[in-house]
């Protein structure tokens, strides 16, 4: 009967109710002490979605995978914001500074297919961009060039290094 359960919880926000109620009823696990573990592990992503995988055993064992918000949650998490541009190419939402880009990119780096930072902060832009958000006040595709033509090694310095 051992089995495993994959949910979006929103983070040190989950509860007994749907949809983790529904899917741990029928295990052998305590239902509330997988939320109570489930929140304490994503207390720092505060209300994103997370996604979680709850794996369990006969015996009423369970383990918990926590991942990493989609990017997208993350940017809007970051600039504060609920929803992106229905026209992205011509109407903007915000704009990130290169050091959120990069702290995003950090957090989404074990999930990506970049090597780096650097990488992994073109591909957040990429993100922005079809997001509607622009790039230290520049639309996100100009960014990833100015990435490529080696404008900000600076900032990437030691992550590129690593």
């Amino acid at each position: 009967m051992a089995g495993t359960i994959e949910v979006l919880v929103p983070g040190g926000q989950a509860n007994p109710g749907p949809p983790l109620g529904p899917e741990l009823g029928p295990t052998p696990v305590d239902v509330q002490a997988v939320v109570s573990e489930i929140n304490e592990q994503t207390a720092a992503f505060d209300g994103t979605e997370v996604p979680v995988t709850v794996s369990y055993d006969d015996d009423g064992s369970f383990d918990i995978d926590v991942g990493v918000p989609p990017t997208a949650a993350l940017v809007k998490d970051e600039l504060g914001f609920e929803t992106g541009s229905g026209r992205p190419q011509a109407e903007f939402v915000a704009d990130i500074s290169i050091e959120q880009l990069m702290k995003i990119a950090e957090q989404k780096l074990p999930d990506l297919l970049a090597y780096d930072v650097k990488g992994a902060s073109k591909e957040v832009a990429g993100t922005c961009a079809s997001l509607g958000v622009t790039v230290e006040g520049e639309d996100a595709r100009t960014f990833k060039q100015r990435v490529e033509d080696g404008e900000f090694d600076e900032q990437f310095g030691e992550q590129a290094a690593a």
